[in-house]
């Protein structure tokens, strides 16, 4: 009779579970260093971020900090401003001394100017990517001030590449991840963690005449312009209104260049952005880049496609030809935008295909996902 031979699966398995090697614990205090806090009037997806990481880990149990420049808003978590909206960078270091003390995790936020965290920060050091800043020094300071761009391109770089050698990067999507690897950051230190979304609630009602949808932080680099320019092409075929939410310092220059038809709303609460994105026929995206896109997956999660341009950010959250369009040009952008505010039954298709795309990335998941990356910095530090 021939021996029995156990199969490799079961071999494999401890047969006492005690025998399995303890996880290590998560780090306990945590302390966000980032440019501004969410009540900030300027505050945009990086901060929404930030503060539901922050809001996340506190509810399961971490004591969270976040250290940032500018007015602060109240959050079940401790916030300690630094002073200014610039020249924190330069007082983050004491304030984090003076007023926190010590952590058992730093996570220095970069949105373009470091705050050079593990030069002074003897512990656990992440370092949470939205997008790498490369070619917006440029466009942020031109003319005169283009030193001053090539300045902010190098130290940026210099300080993600070099400052930051030996500790993790969180990236929020492929594309940052790839952005990070081509300035010399190795593969291997490199975890994407996704944005989220909250869960939409009751549905709104849609528009019954054409509405187009714009959102986000006036700036330089959204392009709020080129969009104005191209609605004046798109217009006499679609008709309707190209409504424009947020603010910035962008906002009167850009009031002055609209067209009929335009409307600039400014900053809108939570069930006024619910209901515009509901009601809305597209969401129009034009930015030069993104780290992720965050009001893609939030039009998404109400059934509603986005039109942006192929770039890198927005190549992630939005899906070519089902969840939404990726222009490769100005011409193909308004192309996009005419064809899809002529056919009911393809919008209503991508939008489908938008809101299930949208249910895979929820802000629990993100909270998770950092959560294990968090445990990894901690404890694969070495001093």
């Amino acid at each position: 009779m021939p021996q029995h031979v156990p199969s490799p699966l079961r071999a494999a398995v401890p047969r006492d579970a005690q025998s399995l090697p303890a996880l290590p614990p998560p780090p306990r205090r945590i302390v966000f260093l980032a440019h501004r806090d969410l009540g900030n009037r300027s505050a945009g997806g990086s901060e929404i971020l930030v503060d539901r990481l922050a809001e996340g880990l506190t509810s399961l149990g971490h004591q969270v900090t976040l250290v940032c420049g500018g007015p602060a808003a109240y959050h079940d978590y401790r916030v300690v401003s630094a002073g200014g909206d610039l020249g924190h960078f330069l007082r983050a270091r004491s304030a984090f001394h003076r007023q926190v003390g010590g952590c058992d995790l730093l996570v220095e936020v970069c949105n373009g100017m470091p705050y050079l965290a593990p030069l002074w920060h003897h512990g656990p050091t992440l370092c949470l990517v939205n997008h790498v800043h490369t070619d917006l020094w440029r466009m942020r300071f031109g003319g005169p001030l283009a030193p001053a761009a090539r300045i902010g391109r190098r130290l940026e770089h210099w300080a993600l590449a070099g400052a930051q050698r030996g500790n993790l990067l969180v990236a929020v999507s492929p594309s940052t991840a790839h952005a990070l690897r081509a300035i010399g950051v190795q593969r291997e230190r490199i975890r994407v963690v996704h944005n989220g979304v909250e869960e939409p609630g009751p549905r709104a009602e849609r528009s019954p005449e054409p509405l187009f949808v714009a959102m986000g932080r006036l700036v330089e680099y959204k392009r709020i312009d080129l969009l104005l320019r191209l609605w004046e092409r798109v217009r006499p075929v679609t008709g309707g209104r190209l409504v424009i939410v947020g603010d910035g310092p962008e906002r009167e220059r850009l009031e002055q260049l609209a067209g009929p038809g335009v409307e600039f709303t400014g900053r809108v609460s939570e069930a006024e952005k619910h209901r515009l994105l509901c009601a809305a026929w597209l969401l129009l995206h034009p930015s030069a880049v993104e780290g992720w896109g965050l009001v893609v997956t939030e039009a998404a999660a109400r059934e509603t496609p986005a039109i942006a341009f192929d770039v890198p950010g927005l190549r992630d959250s939005v899906v070519d030809g089902e969840t939404g369009v990726l222009a490769r040009g100005e011409s193909s952008f308004a192309a996009a935008w005419c064809t899809l505010a002529l056919s009911t039954h393809r919008r209503t298709l991508m939008g489908k295909s938008a809101r299930d795309r949208a249910a895979q990335y929820r802000w629990n998941n993100t909270v998770r996902q950092f959560r294990a990356v968090a445990t990894e910095a901690a404890t694969s530090w070495r001093r």
